[in-house]
């Protein structure tokens, strides 16, 4: 089981790769939206804002209204940030949730 601070840089990680390639993210994710990362496993959440194709504000703790919410096990988000997990195969077989609009479920898409 990863820990909390595994699971923290994992989305720090994600941020950064979001960062480095912003142009292209920011056309294919033109959002701002609240987001919401629950480790199931270890009962600890994180929340952001994705904001044009970045994630930003990451900070601990649940955001029970944020308009997506993403549920994974700390060793699944770890695995999906490294590039080991493919998305699709984990959304399938159960690994990981997302609860969001379907707009939004559509736009999330595209960077997959």
């Amino acid at each position: 089981m990863a820990t909390i601070e595994e699971c923290r840089a994992a989305l720090h990680k994600l941020a950064a790769r979001l960062a480095a390639n912003a142009d292209e993210t920011r056309e294919k994710l033109s959002l701002d939206r609240t987001l919401a990362c629950r480790i199931r496993d270890l009962g600890a959440a994180f929340h952001a804002r994705l904001l044009d194709g970045r994630l930003v504000d990451i900070a601990d703790g649940d955001n029970p209204s944020a308009k997506i919410a993403m549920s994974v096990g700390s060793d699944d988000l770890v695995a999906l940030v490294d590039g080991r997990l493919d998305f699709g195969r984990a959304w399938a077989g159960g690994k990981v949730s997302v609860d969001a609009s379907m707009f939004d479920l559509l736009k999330l898409r595209k960077l997959l």
